[in-house]
């Protein structure tokens, strides 16, 4: 996986093509958020989490991103506190621009 800390090999086929799917998301910005929040919380996902974050996955980039950045208010199915959570890891994992004075 490009950029993932987790390794694949631990994981069940379901999480593993969860994670794949995490890390390639066609924008960059995207497979940073998405991916990284996949690296953390895929192992211990519920099987309803699961489905969530595959619903989630299937969405265009430019939709979550903007949901995840406050463009957008969310639709009340993805208004979830998976959402919220993948939201607030986004912040706190700073990038090399937030980083610089």
């Amino acid at each position: 996986m490009s950029g993932s800390t987790l390794s694949s090999s631990t994981l069940g086929e379901r999480r593993r093509r969860i994670l794949f799917r995490a890390w390639r998301r066609g924008v960059r910005e995207m497979d940073l958020v998405m991916g990284r929040f996949a690296d953390v919380h895929l192992p211990t996902m519920s099987e309803a989490e699961l489905a969530e974050f595959e619903r989630l996955l299937d969405v265009p980039d430019p939709q979550v991103f903007a949901w995840i950045i406050g463009g957008e208010p969310p639709p009340r199915e993805f208004d979830t506190p998976l959402f919220a959570r993948l939201c607030g890891l986004k912040r706190e994992t700073p990038t090399s621009a937030d980083e610089t004075p």
